[in-house]
């Protein structure tokens, strides 16, 4: 990208007016990044919780004692990694701190284009995924700058970001290319960019607008602009809105899903029950991030590496490493004697071994890695295996209270039943009781009924025959 000059009366003034400009940020990501992430802060964190392999090896291979800084440090999943060294966080989102600052870790609210720490304060520095949120070179290159300056000479920056080369091509179909609707969110009127024949090239990238809010002459918006048609024929993108699905069950009833529903900065997906949030990305292109690093001051770039994530993600990203290290330069140093030049090989042997050593680590981190899937994958079929038999025993237990129910029914049935047989035969003894009493009383009847018979017999026959 070409420099934009900004005349000024003088060099000093011109140097400030630009650092401010750099400083100040820029609405684009204001909106889509800082009120993103505030807005999904829980959510984010608890998706955040595997170290990458090769920052975990950076950060174990540091000398006991170091201060490390972490520049962007989301939920502090890298702070306190080696308990060896002291951790210092920092990011631009306050609910991201909020959620460190609960876990008792040193956090501060800082934008990484302005460290709020000393020259040379720590030992070492990282900067893991937090380049590609910054939306303009100039930016980007403070960053790393800032990343230098803090980092004590002898010391070690380790910075990664998202790549534009993707191994799975389809994944750049489900992200949201840069397209003219947003230019009115981050260029002013009078901007080179306010010109039809850029405003109206869906192919532009971020990198290519000027950020300084100083009048510029004519010759100097003209330029500006040839610069920004070279970019377009190129046709590289590289910025990108990236999606956030936030359930709906994880989102406020009220808040910051709430006004952001209610301001276009989200929308609602029904289909996968989500809010949706876009995030913006500038995603680096081959040697893009070495380029940025090269020549800062007393930086020398001793590694860099391109890699997928090395944990199970539904897609994978590339990213982009770099090892930056401070070499303690002096104004008018004279060429290294023989001593100093032994001295180097032995420290870049050292740093060869330490290499050697952390691609070992990352080799095993890898394999446990492997483990851990193979490991995850039958925990996945005894958990389907538990929730079967969960299923069926709740089934069993169902029968089994319906069994209950019905032999109470029975019991109660045959209570009943013994009751009812009692009282009958209660009642039928009475009877027969009745019964025999009856018989006595009609015998006796009878038997009275027969004297009577024999009496009226004799009589008749005294009547009858008389003597």
């Amino acid at each position: 990208m070409r420099d934009v000059k900004v005349k000024a009366n003088s060099s000093k003034s011109t140097h400030q007016e630009e650092s401010l400009s750099v400083k100040s940020t820029p609405e684009i990501e204001k909106k889509y990044v800082h009120r993103v992430y505030d807005a999904i802060a829980p959510h984010f964190s608890s998706t955040r919780y595997a170290k990458w392999p090769k920052v975990a090896a950076f950060l174990e291979s540091l000398p006991s004692g170091s201060v490390i800084l972490d520049a962007g440090c989301g939920n502090g999943k890298y702070l306190g990694l080696n308990p060896n060294c002291f951790f210092i966080g920092c990011d631009i989102s306050n609910p991201l701190i909020r959620i460190c600052s609960e876990k008792g870790q040193e956090v501060v609210v800082a934008d990484a284009v302005n460290l709020p720490y000393r020259d040379g304060f720590g030992d070492a520095a990282i900067s893991i995924a937090v380049l590609h949120h910054l939306s303009t070179e100039e930016r980007r290159k403070s960053a790393v700058e800032e990343l230098v300056r803090v980092v004590k000479p002898g010391g070690f920056v380790l910075i990664t970001v998202w790549a534009a080369e993707q191994e799975d091509k389809s994944l750049l179909t489900k992200w949201t290319p840069l397209s003219p609707k947003y230019v009115e969110e981050w260029v002013g009127p009078g901007s080179p960019m306010d010109s039809p024949c850029v405003r109206n090239n869906p192919c532009f990238g971020l990198e290519s607008i000027p950020e300084t809010d100083v009048s510029v002459k004519e010759e100097k918006d003209k330029d500006s602009v040839e610069v920004l048609l070279e970019a377009v024929e190129m046709n590289h993108q590289q910025e990108y809105f990236v999606p956030w699905h936030l359930p709906y069950h994880r989102a406020e009833v009220s808040g910051a899903s709430a006004s952001a529903l209610a301001s276009g900065l989200a929308k609602k997906d029904d289909r996968k029950g989500a809010v949706v949030y876009n995030r913006y990305y500038h995603v680096f292109s081959e040697g893009e991030l070495e380029r940025l690093a090269s020549g800062v001051g007393n930086a020398m770039i001793v590694d860099r590496k391109k890699k997928k994530k090395a944990f199970v993600l539904p897609q994978f990203q590339f990213k982009i490493e770099l090892i930056v290290e401070m070499v303690d330069v002096h104004k008018n140093m004279p060429q290294c004697n023989q001593a100093e030049k032994e001295l180097q090989v032995e420290k870049s042997q050292i740093l060869a071994t330490k290499h050697a050593s952390i691609q070992s680590i990352e080799r095993k981190c890898l394999m446990l890695d492997q483990k851990i899937v193979s490991q995850n994958l039958k925990i996945t079929l005894l958990r389907s295996t538990i929730q079967d038999l969960d299923s069926k025993y709740h089934c069993s237990v169902q029968q089994l209270r319906t069994l209950k129910s019905e032999v109470e029914e029975l019991k109660e049935l045959d209570q009943e039943r013994e009751k009812y047989y009692e009282l009958k035969c209660s009642e039928m003894n009475e009877f027969m009781q009745n019964v025999e009493r009856f018989r006595s009383e009609k015998r006796l009847q009878v038997e009275n009924l027969r004297d009577q018979v024999k009496e009226f017999n004799y009589i008749i026959n005294l009547w009858v025959f008389p003597a």
